[in-house]
């Protein structure tokens, strides 16, 4: 080999060296940045007849495909369950712990207790007064609770807006570095910067929503969701969110546009057409399907388990129930007969009777929906009008064949078997009604009353029913208030001294059972309630602990995967600050190596021209 050749040689390996040097230096400098892949030079070695030498040709930069992918979906998975998972945990704060201070439980426990000390002493006036301040004490904290569900619906909206904003930036921004990348003549410096970029954009957009991204050879990527929806491909597309203003109970997601009292979640494609996000049920990860699942459905659940409690304790007070009296027909048929016409919109009849000795039982509702089903627990609901006692048992007649039911009577209902040696026997026909006033000489009393001093009554014909947001709308009758006499004088001028009152409410509480659900449409999908007050409050409390634990649960375990995964890219990705330095020492030995033979190489060239 000639000393040109070995000149040529030693600074070709001096320039790799070189460019060797610089790209570790970037590499430590970046070490710890998010989102920077470990850059490595490729160098080629070329030989030929008289010599060999390095040439660089470009910059490898740390990438895995499957990695990527999966750790794209992991981010989206992981952004669902944590904003789910923060959401509850804010919502458990409010709830309480079963048992402490302030949890629905524990104020029913202690307004509990002051009844049955009213119980205990009628004429005592403190004893009267506790009950007043334990009452006003239970109707606030449902008010409480119901408003900070809203709040909690109402954060979601906003982090809404918020992340269809960022979302937006974000696809332009890769739709730029998707442009740039589509020139062949920047350095690969450059290029490998803005393959960063883009991985961190992906990233950021599997935050917000879950991604599909397809990585194209000349660097360039498209994206779409997991549901097929293109978001960058050729265009950008936008994501547009249409706020519905303060949310109340009654605010609620419906998949008839029309009808929905919730923002509305569309996205635009560089076409035109128009995707509702929601109710084209496109949404499967990042915080967006988190948000609008919150939204829609887990904290209206909440909403609506604090309304079947509120329900219930208004209609533990209020509830006249009155049994039915004997009848027959002369002709072997018996029965009972039940007064009707002081119901209102939202009473019920309950009927019971056996068939060849099974029970069965039947709960008819003052309604107009004409709505029939079968509650959570087993009972079978009809729905009829029962302001038209004629009407009324003309319809139930044909609805329960084997049954003789009849209106004797104007306001009347009565409900006959199917006589001597039948298979039918009536075992029960109970009315229930509610309170319209404190001194009727009737028992119940209208203790928790609707806005204006409304009785509760659970009518299903308002728009929207009046059981929507009622634990919002509760509050202590106005009457007793100004006079706590009315806890026991259910008469005018009655003795302060009888304890029935507080006695007839002390057992409603304990005997009279809920069932959650007003119609089909409203049961499907929610958890059932069934049990007098005390238990509602217990399985909500239970449900809500279990829903939250568990959302709490799925979002560590999501977290962890994806600090797994993150490690992995680290691992695959990231610096070694190890390797580099060694790197670094080999990187330094041969870069003095090929200088000292370019020293050499001058020495002989010196020494040749000095001889001639």
């Amino acid at each position: 080999m000639g000393l040109i050749s070995s000149l040529s040689n030693a600074v070709s390996g001096l320039r790799t060296s070189q460019d060797s040097i610089s790209i570790l230096s970037r590499n430590v400098a970046n070490a710890g940045t998010p989102g920077y892949h470990r850059q490595t030079l490729n160098v080629v070695d070329y030989s030929s007849a008289n010599s060999s030498y390095a040439r660089t040709v470009g910059i490898n930069r740390a990438f895995n495909q499957s990695l990527q992918t999966y750790y794209n979906r992991q981010v989206s998975d992981a952004s669902s369950a944590a904003v789910t998972g923060d959401y509850l945990n804010k919502l458990q704060g409010f709830l309480g712990k079963p048992g402490s201070s302030g949890s629905l439980d524990t104020m029913f426990g202690s307004f509990k207790n002051s009844l049955q000390a009213l119980a205990t002493s009628p004429d005592d006036y403190p004893a009267r007064a506790n009950v007043v301040a334990e009452a006003q004490a239970m109707a606030q904290r449902l008010n409480m609770l119901s408003g900070m569900v809203q709040e909690l619906r109402q954060e979601t909206e906003t982090q809404i807006t918020n992340n269809v904003t960022e979302v937006n930036a974000m696809l332009v921004s890769l739709n730029e570095v998707n442009n740039r990348l589509l020139d062949l003549g920047m350095t690969d410096t450059a290029r490998a910067a803005l393959l960063d970029q883009r991985d961190r954009l992906v990233a950021g957009v599997a935050g917000i929503i879950d991604v599909q991204a397809d990585y194209r050879a000349n660097g360039t990527v498209s994206l779409m969701t997991r549901s097929g929806v293109g978001l960058i491909d050729n265009g950008v597309s936008t994501f547009q969110f249409t706020s519905a203003g303060a949310l109340s109970p009654s605010a609620l997601a419906d998949t008839n546009s029309a009808d929905s009292r919730v923002g509305t979640l569309q996205l635009v494609t560089p076409s035109g057409l128009t995707i509702d996000l929601v109710r084209q049920g496109v949404l499967q990860g990042g915080e967006l399907a988190g948000l609008v699942e919150l939204r829609d459905r887990t904290l209206v659940e909440a909403q609506n388990q604090l309304d079947e409690i509120a329900a219930a304790l208004a209609s533990a007070f209020s509830t006249i129930t009155t049994p039915g009296s004997a009848a027959s027909d002369g002709s072997g048929r018996t029965g009972l007969v039940s007064e009707i016409s002081h119901l209102q919109p939202g009473n019920d009849v309950s009927l019971t009777y056996t068939v060849n000795g099974a029970e069965q039982r039947v709960r008819i509702v003052h309604s107009t929906d004409g709505e029939d089903f079968i509650d959570s627990s087993g009972q079978r609901v009809i729905s009829v009008d029962l302001s038209d006692a004629g009407a009324a048992a003309a319809i139930l007649n044909a609805k329960l064949p084997g049954l003789e039911i009849t209106s004797p009577g104007a306001g009347q209902l009565q409900v006959l078997d199917d006589g001597t040696g039948g298979i039918r026997d009536v075992t029960g026909l109970t009315s229930r009604g509610t309170a319209g006033g404190m001194q009727t000489g009737e028992l119940a009393m209208a203790l928790f009353v609707d806005q204006s001093g409304t009785p509760f009554t659970g009518n299903r014909n308002t728009n929207p029913p009046q059981i929507l947001g009622f634990a919002a709308r509760i509050t202590i009758n106005p009457a007793v208030l100004s006079d706590n006499r009315l806890l026991v004088q259910y008469d005018i001028d009655h003795t302060l001294g009888d304890a029935a009152r507080p006695e007839y409410v002390l057992k409603q509480l304990s005997s009279m059972n809920f069932v959650s659900g007003t119609t089909p449409a409203a049961n499907a999908g929610r958890h059932p309630l069934n049990g007098n007050v005390e238990q509602l409050i217990g399985q909500v409390l239970n449900y809500q602990g279990t829903t939250i634990g568990s959302a709490l649960s799925q979002r560590d375990d999501r977290l962890l995967t994806l600090d797994t995964i993150t490690s992995q890219m680290e691992t695959e990705y990231g610096v070694n600050m190890d390797e580099e330095m060694a790197r670094l020492t080999e990187l330094q030995s041969a870069y003095a190596a090929n200088a000292r033979i370019v020293a050499v190489v001058k020495e002989l060239l010196d020494t040749l021209f000095r001889s001639t």
